[in-house]
C-alpha cells in the first residue's frame, strides 16, 4: 500500500538515492540526515550518505564547492553528489562522502585516556586539515571535538562536518550577525563584533583562518582538561579574559597537571585574545609536531585516571591539577546562556502565537549537537561503544548566573520588571518558558523546577537597509 512520498528524514532501508542504497540512518543535524550507504552495482561503498531536509538547499552545493577543492588525508573524501528527485518534481541535495567507522573526539578521549603527545599528535592532523581548507580559500567555521573522528582501525582522525563552511566567492546564506557554529568555540573578536541592541542592518561577522585556529584550540582545551574555560560571550565578568588586552584562560596545565608544558603552552597560544598571535595552522601543524617528537616522558602519562581502575593502582597515580573549580564553571555555564542572547530577545519579542513554535525549535535544536546548524557530519559513524565512559573530570552545570547578563533587562527600583510576563531573580528580568526541563538546555536555564530565558529589548525596527534576499533568514 503506497503510503505517499517519502521524508529525507526516515528513509527505509533499500531506499535507492542516486546510486546508492540505503543501509540505516546514522544521525541528522538542522538540514540533513546522514545513513551508512552502499554502492548499487560496482559502485564502490560504504559511504556516508547526507540527504538534506529542504528541497534546494543552498548549503550542499557550498559543501559540495568546499570538499570538491579539498584533498587530505585527514578529511573524508567527497565521492558523489547529485538530487534525489521525488514525485511532484521536488528535488533533495543529496553527497556521498568516504565512510569512516570510529568514535568522535572527546568520546574516544574519555575511552582511551590518551596521553599529551597523542593529543599533539592528533591536533597536528587536525591543524594540517585546517591548512589545507585555508589553502583553497575555505573556513571551516565549526571545529570541535564532536565533528572530528578517530578511526576504529588505526587511529587516524578526520575533521568532518564541511556543512557551516564557507569559502572566498561563496553566496551569502545566513542573517547577521553570526554565521553558524557552535558558541562556546566562537572567538573574542567575534563576540566583540557584537553590539546591543541588534539591527537587521548591521554587516553580519565574517570568520576567518584565525577563528577556525581558535576553534582547535578551544577543542584542545576541552579534550585536556574535560571542561570549557570561561568563554569569550557577551558577559563584563570575563572581559579581562577575552577583551583586546585580556590575558586568555588558564593556561591547561593549570587546570589538568597531567597536561605536559609544550601542550599547555601551544593550546594557551591558540586560545590567544589577539588573532595574529595565534599563528597559522600550517604553522601550529610544524609546532604541534616538534612537540610531539621533543616532549619528555611526561608526555606519556595519561591525562585522566580511569574510574574503572582498580583501587591500588588508582591511587598510585597523581591526582589531577585542577583550577578553582566553582568559578570557572558557573562563568562557563553563564557564558553559554548569553552567547544566545540575540536569539532569546527576538523570541520574547514575537508575537504570542509565534512564541511557542520558536521556543520549541530553539530548544530542540541547539540541544542536539551543543549549537550547531551545521549538517550532522558528526554522525558519519558506528560508535565504538553506545555507553559513554565516565567522565574524569565533572560536568558543566547550567545554573542561572548569579548577575544579570549583559544587555539584560533590570528591574527598576521596586523590584519588578516592566511586563507581566517577566520575572525578577538576581537583578535581572527573566522569563519563564513552557519548555520541558530535560528539553532546558542552553541558551536557558533551570531555576527552582522551571526553565527561564533572559528578557532582553525588542530590537529597533529599521528605516533603511538592504533588501532581505532569498534564503538570507536561514543560518
Amino acid at each position: 500500500m503506497d503510503s505517499g512520498p517519502l521524508h529525507p528524514s526516515r528513509l527505509p532501508r533499500g531506499t535507492r538515492v542516486g546510486p546508492w542504497q540505503v543501509l540505516g540512518l546514522r544521525g541528522w543535524g538542522a538540514y540533513g540526515a546522514v545513513y551508512r550507504a552502499l554502492g548499487v552495482g560496482d559502485v564502490p561503498g560504504p559511504v556516508a550518505l547526507k540527504v538534506s531536509l529542504h528541497p534546494e538547499e543552498g548549503r550542499f552545493a557550498r559543501e559540495v564547492e568546499l570538499l570538491s577543492r579539498l584533498h587530505h588525508p585527514n578529511v573524508p573524501r567527497l565521492v558523489d553528489h547529485g538530487h534525489w528527485w521525488q514525485p511532484g518534481g521536488r528535488a533533495y541535495p543529496y553527497l556521498a562522502m568516504e565512510w569512516v567507522e570510529g568514535a568522535s573526539l572527546y568520546d574516544w578521549a574519555q575511552v582511551q585516556c590518551p596521553t599529551s603527545r597523542q593529543v599533539l599528535r592528533v591536533l597536528a592532523s587536525l591543524a594540517r586539515a585546517l591548512a589545507a581548507t585555508h589553502a583553497v580559500g575555505g573556513v571551516h567555521r565549526d571545529v570541535k571535538g564532536d565533528n572530528v573522528l578517530v578511526r576504529a582501525a588505526d587511529g587516524q582522525v578526520f575533521l568532518t562536518d564541511f556543512g557551516s563552511g564557507s569559502y572566498v566567492g561563496a553566496a551569502l546564506l545566513t542573517s547577521p550577525p553570526f554565521p553558524p557554529g557552535t558558541q562556546p568555540y566562537r572567538s573574542p573578536e567575534a563576540w566583540r563584533s557584537v553590539r546591543l541592541p541588534f539591527r537587521p542592518s548591521d554587516p553580519p561577522y565574517a570568520p576567518g583562518p584565525a577563528d577556525d585556529v581558535f576553534a582547535l584550540g578551544m577543542t584542545a582545551y576541552r579534550l585536556v582538561t574535560d571542561d570549557y574555560p570561561p568563554i569569550p560571550a557577551m558577559l563584563e565578568e570575563v572581559s579581562h579574559l577575552w577583551g583586546p588586552e585580556g590575558t586568555g584562560p588558564v593556561p591547561p596545565m593549570g587546570v589538568n597537571a597531567r597536561c605536559c608544558e609544550e601542550l599547555s603552552r601551544l593550546v594557551t597560544r591558540m586560545l590567544s585574545v589577539r588573532p595574529e598571535a595565534r599563528g597559522d595552522a600550517g604553522e601550529l601543524a610544524e609546532l604541534l609536531e616538534q612537540a610531539a617528537r621533543g616532549a619528555g616522558p611526561e608526555a606519556d602519562v595519561p591525562l585522566f585516571i580511569r574510574k574503572d581502575l582498580p583501587a591500588e593502582e588508582a591511587r598510585s597515580v597523581p591526582r589531577q591539577g585542577r583550577g578553582p573549580a566553582p568559578w570557572p564553571r558557573l562563568m562557563a555555564a553563564a557564558g553559554l546562556g548569553a552567547a544566545m542572547a540575540l536569539g532569546v530577545a527576538w523570541m520574547l519579542s514575537a508575537p504570542p502565537h509565534e512564541k511557542t513554535e520558536q521556543g520549541h525549535a530553539s530548544a530542540t535544536e541547539e540541544a542536539k549537537d551543543g549549537g550547531t546548524v551545521a549538517l550532522g557530519d558528526a554522525a558519519l559513524t558506528t560508535p565504538v561503544s553506545t555507553t559513554r565512559a565516565p567522565s574524569a573530570l565533572s560536568v558543566i552545570a547550567v545554573e542561572l548566573p548569579p548577575k544579570p547578563l549583559r544587555g539584560q533587562l533590570r528591574p527598576d527600583a521596586s523590584g519588578r520588571c516592566a511586563h507581566r510576563a517577566q520575572v525578577a531573580i538576581n537583578g535581572g528580568c527573566w522569563v519563564k518558558l513552557d519548555i520541558r526541563l530535560k528539553d532546558c538546555d542552553e541558551p536557558y536555564y533551570e531555576h527552582n523546577g522551571a526553565c527561564y530565558g533572559p528578557a532582553y529589548p525588542p530590537p529597533r525596527p529599521t528605516t533603511s537597509g538592504p533588501t532581505k534576499r532569498p534564503g538570507d533568514d536561514a543560518p
